[in-house]
């Protein structure tokens, strides 16, 4: 097998769904696995549906999972294939490496790196027509001057029979194209500036056959597919004709892609043989849909708002309404959580193992495991992922964050302290903004009480036993978890006190409700001097 290249190609028309970056960590995976490139190229041939500021947002969400292309957009200069390239039609095609500026909001847009370059389709438009010119040589296409009314005419008119109209082999030679008009007639309108559109030609009574990696053999017959427009009058490719061209320009061996493409899989495969590229088809893999939670179709933005859960892998602002969507990073979901959770998003080891380092990943990784079935997106799950990373967390990393949100509250901690708060309280937490409603407590006395834990547990001797208890705990030296425990339980015992309630009525002073860590521990990080404070705080505001 020749050296692996593969390229996740997304379109700059918005944020990346966390179904695409999916895509891309396979595209990555693989790659990696196989000692390959992954190339990043955008496809921005369809200008009007453009978004300022959604390459730039692509890269970064890349970049946060780990997922550095090693040549195309956004490449690091140094990486990526050195040696240098041509392209089928003979052009040179040396490292390219290149910045440009967005013309729609002044923003200086990634630079390029690579022997294939550019690798922005909007950079590439010159290439395209002479590809669209060989396949009209061999009849392989045609041009098409159907205006867009009649067109909508002709949907009506079968409509109106109870069909559905299609533009393929079983209409064309009842519609205004080449294949019609005499050539004369052809080139007169093409002189004069008639517009047009130029479509494949697919062959009548064939059967396509493909394979595809995931799916296996797919057979389809040439009768169901309609002519795909390729190229229009104003010098602009579809996403088909620019897609196939660029893969086999840049030499792409595998294309891993969603499952949303599958219908496009024909034509593709047609146009590598039409324009006698067949032998270098790239083998092909499309990846399973991710579902809703419920599993009941595709998982959408809608989705993530309704059950509280993002679905785009950073905080999105819509640049026309000024809306922001929540993304993973934002909401406090670790970069490797994420990677993990979009793993098992349609592949499946075959073991018991769920967390995954990148590495790990790499060696694993098999196409032959990607499943064809939906995989549904589990929010709950996503979670857990998160939890088990928080656990797996160096403390100082944790602290070093958390700090952020202390600042945010106007609290300052002393690191010592803070870690060893952390360690307490980190079990409870799913992100580390969590730690401050599991920990709050150690950096403000509580002002008041849960209401139904007093009406709960705080007893008419409640006030007797935190007197006798805050004597006991005045005279322990020196006063740490392990020194505490011991001296209270001994005391307890003695006094012929219940345990349950001398603790809960202890928890609910030093806490402010009866949730938290360890008594005995988190005594000791408030010190002698502040649990005596709350507690005789707490006897004076509960009576």
């Amino acid at each position: 097998m020749s050296k692996v290249r593969v390229r996740f190609a997304p379109s700059p028309t918005g944020p990346l769904h966390i179904g695409g970056l999916r895509t891309a960590l396979f595209n990555y995976l693989f790659a990696k696995k196989h000692g390959g490139m992954f190339i990043l190229r955008i496809e921005d041939t369809d200008q009007t549906r453009f978004v300022p500021g959604a390459e730039e947002y692509i890269l970064e969400s890349l970049r946060w999972c780990g997922l550095q292309p090693d040549e195309g957009v956004g490449a690091d200069s140094g990486s990526g294939e050195q040696e240098a390239g041509a392209g089928s039609d003979g052009r040179a095609s040396g490292g390219h490496d290149s910045g440009a500026t967005d013309g729609n909001d002044g923003g200086v847009l990634a630079g390029q790196q690579g022997p294939y370059g550019p690798y922005r389709q909007s950079e590439r438009q010159k290439i395209y027509s002479g590809f669209v010119e060989k396949l009209l040589e061999k009849g392989n296409a045609y041009y098409a001057f159907d205006t867009p009314e009649e067109l909508e005419q002709v949907r009506k008119e079968f409509e109106g029979r109870g069909e559905t109209f299609s533009y393929d082999s079983s209409t064309r030679m009842r519609m205004k194209n080449s294949l019609t008009f005499s050539e004369a007639k052809t080139d007169r309108l093409l002189e004069k500036g008639v517009p047009y559109v130029i479509r494949f030609r697919f062959g009548e009574n064939e059967s396509i056959t493909m394979h595809d990696l995931v799916r296996g053999e797919v057979k389809v017959e040439s009768g169901t597919l309609d002519d795909k427009v390729l190229f229009k009058s104003d010098g602009i490719p579809t996403y088909h004709l620019a897609n196939v061209v660029d893969d086999h320009e840049m030499k792409i061996t595998h294309v891993i892609r969603g499952e949303e493409w599958l219908p496009s899989l024909p034509l593709h495969v047609a146009l590598y043989s039409a324009l006698g590229w067949k032998e270098e088809m790239p083998l092909f893999a499309h990846l399973p849909l991710i579902l809703k939670p419920d599993g009941k179709g595709k998982l959408s933005k809608r989705d993530g708002d309704k059950g509280g859960f993002p679905v785009f892998p950073l905080d999105w602002k819509d640049p026309s309404t000024g809306d922001v969507s929540p993304g993973y990073r934002e909401t406090g979901y670790f970069p490797e959580a994420c990677v993990n959770i979009l793993a098992f998003l349609g592949w499946n080891p075959g073991t018991e193992k769920e967390l995954y380092t990148m590495d790990e990943l790499v060696s694993d990784f098999d196409l032959a495991k990607v499943g064809r079935s939906g995989a549904k997106f589990d929010p709950d799950k996503a979670k857990w992922f998160n939890h088990q990373y928080l656990q797996q967390r160096p403390v100082k990393e944790l602290a070093r964050d958390f700090r952020t949100i202390l600042k945010e509250q106007g609290v300052q901690a002393e690191n010592e302290k803070l870690e060893r708060i952390i360690e307490i309280t980190r079990e409870r937490a799913v992100f580390v903004a969590d730690l401050w409603e599991h920990a709050g407590f150690f950096f403000e006395a509580p002002g008041d009480y849960e209401e139904k834990a007093v009406k709960k547990r705080w007893k008419e001797d409640s006030p007797d036993l935190m007197r006798a208890l805050s004597e006991v705990l005045a005279a322990i030296e020196p006063f740490d978890a392990a020194t505490i425990e011991e001296r209270v339980k001994v005391e307890i015992e003695k006094r012929g006190w219940n345990m349950g309630p001398v603790m809960n009525a202890w928890r609910l002073l030093l806490v402010g409700e009866l949730k938290g860590p360890s008594l005995f521990a988190t005594a000791e990080i408030l010190g002698k001097e502040e649990v005596l404070k709350r507690i005789d705080y707490g006897i004076s505001a509960l009576g």
